[in-house]
C-alpha cells in the first residue's frame, strides 16, 4: 500500500514541477494590451496637455506608420520632439 501512495505522489510531483518549468505567462498580452491603441491614446494626451503647441494628426501617423513600436510619452521631450511646432 505504501509503494501505491508513492508512486502517486511522485507521479503527482513531477508533473506539477513539469507545469511550473514549462509554463510561460505574459500578463500584458493576456490583458490585451495592443501597442497602436496606447500609441494613439497617447498622441490624444499629449495634444490634451499641449494644445496647439503638440501636432496631434502627425503623431497618430506616425503610430499607425510604425504600428505603435514608437509610444510617445507627453513628459519625455525625445519622445514628442518630433511633433511639437513653435507656433
Amino acid at each position: 500500500m505504501t509503494g501505491k501512495i508513492s508512486s502517486v505522489f511522485a507521479s503527482c510531483f513531477a508533473v506539477t514541477i513539469f507545469y511550473i518549468i514549462y509554463v510561460e505567462a505574459n500578463p500584458a498580452i493576456a490583458t490585451g494590451y495592443d501597442a497602436l491603441e496606447i500609441c494613439i491614446e497617447n498622441c490624444a494626451q499629449c495634444k490634451k496637455m499641449l494644445g496647439a503647441w503638440f501636432e496631434g494628426p502627425r503623431c497618430a501617423e506616425s503610430c499607425i506608420k510604425f504600428k505603435g513600436k514608437m509610444i510617445p510619452e507627453c513628459e519625455n521631450f525625445a519622445s514628442i520632439a518630433q511633433f511639437l511646432n513653435k507656433l
